[in-house]
């Protein structure tokens, strides 16, 4: 009996010296409902998951080019990309995947099902039936890839950027929130901080670093961000996506692909598997740049995609 009490205190202690922390470092202070909706930029439609917020720019004639963001970055990442696709002519549509940015984050999974299922529902929601051309960035990459693997009817051409799919080093941090309970703790404790670092190490140039930090943190002050990310690294597998790849080069689709020799997100050497996967595959390579091209460099990403597009 005459520990019970000592006891007792130390792990009311230990519990204080825990919780604390978690209600610190709760920066999410932000619910995304209708009231919060109306101030933020973009349209908005309700799909069967949630509310995606979007914006389709450009003339209605045109060819429709999707652009998909990847895993801790908004759509706002393509800043540099649809105004020049605009002034060459096309539609382009650019949304935030679920959890990112200004759409919803459901309480689902978010594995590869899920983002799957936003595109084709957008797209039909939308009213777009016919063929468009996907570009996607890292995880985007991803997903456009397996979008084209399920639905190559409504893709036309591909272009990817740095995309997962293949082996991808994960660091200490990310292998260890994986784990249930201790993973979600140090999530929100840790999250906002290792995401912000990661992403600024996303970039070989520091020019853009404040500018790439500002997109970042702006979606982190809405519930459920860090809880979206949780579940992607659990729940979608962003080293392993072959199937998906060798399935696209089977059905012949065009692909360019850019990845920058510095990029410390995702090996330059995965773009060796990449192209033996999609025979054919016009390849970049970007010198003196990281992991996000289109954003670091866009006056050498956005001319060539541009000639691509445009080749019959």
């Amino acid at each position: 009996m005459g520990w019970t009490f000592p006891l007792l205190m130390i792990l009311v202690m230990v519990a204080i010296a825990l919780f604390v922390p978690y209600l610190l470092f709760d920066r999410e202070t932000i619910r995304l409902d209708e009231t919060v909706r109306t101030s933020l930029p973009g349209n908005f439609i309700a799909l069967y998951d949630g509310v995606t917020n979007y914006k389709l720019e450009g003339s209605d004639g045109g060819p429709i080019v999707v652009l998909i963001h990847g895993f801790s970055t908004p759509s706002r990442i393509w800043d540099y990309t649809a105004p020049a696709l605009v002034d060459a002519g096309y539609r382009v549509l650019q949304y935030d995947l679920y959890g990112r940015g200004y759409s919803d984050r459901p309480f689902v999974d978010y594995d590869e099902e899920l983002f799957d299922r936003q595109l084709i529902e957008l797209l039909s929601a939308l009213g777009i039936n016919s063929p468009v051309d996907l570009v996607g960035l890292s995880m985007g990459g991803a997903i456009a890839v397996i979008f084209a693997a399920r639905h190559p009817e409504l893709v036309r051409k591909i272009v990817l950027v740095d995309p997962a799919g293949y082996p991808v080093p994960l660091p200490a941090m990310g292998r260890v929130v994986r784990m249930p309970v201790v993973g979600d703790y140090l999530m929100q404790v840790l999250g906002n901080h290792v995401i912000v670092r990661d992403g600024g190490e996303s970039l070989y140039h520091e020019e853009k670093l404040s500018e790439l930090l500002e997109i970042i943190k702006a979606q982190m002050v809405y519930r459920g961000y860090k809880r979206a990310i949780l579940s992607t690294l659990r729940k979608f597998d962003l080293s392993d996506q072959r199937w998906a790849y060798e399935t696209v080069g089977k059905k012949g689709l065009p692909v360019l692909l850019f990845w920058g020799r510095e990029d410390s997100v995702i090996p330059f050497e995965n773009s060796a598997m990449v192209r033996n996967a999609i025979t054919g595959t016009v390849f970049h390579a970007i010198d003196e740049c990281g992991h996000i091209g289109n954003f670091e460099r866009p006056e050498i990403v956005n001319p060539v995609m541009i000639e691509f597009l445009k080749e019959s």
